[in-house]
């Protein structure tokens, strides 16, 4: 039986805050064709979620944790 790996959490937390950011930035795409509006708020949201994603690499650095891609 293998041990859990140390920080499995975080780790996973940061894996999701990754697909989150991507996914958002995915949707300004998408918002391209309903206004500068719609636009805007796409842009401000997938800023959110990227700094959401660093803030999680940023915690994994300093433990130490790399991850392979």
């Amino acid at each position: 039986m293998n041990p859990p790996l140390p920080h499995a959490e975080l780790i996973a937390t940061f894996k999701r805050a990754e697909a989150e950011a991507a996914h958002k930035s995915g949707l300004i795409k998408a918002a391209a064709t309903k206004g500068p509006k719609a636009i805007q708020k796409a842009v401000e949201t997938a800023n959110k979620a990227a700094k959401r994603r660093d803030a999680y690499a940023k915690k994994l650095a300093a433990l130490k944790v790399e991850l392979k891609d």
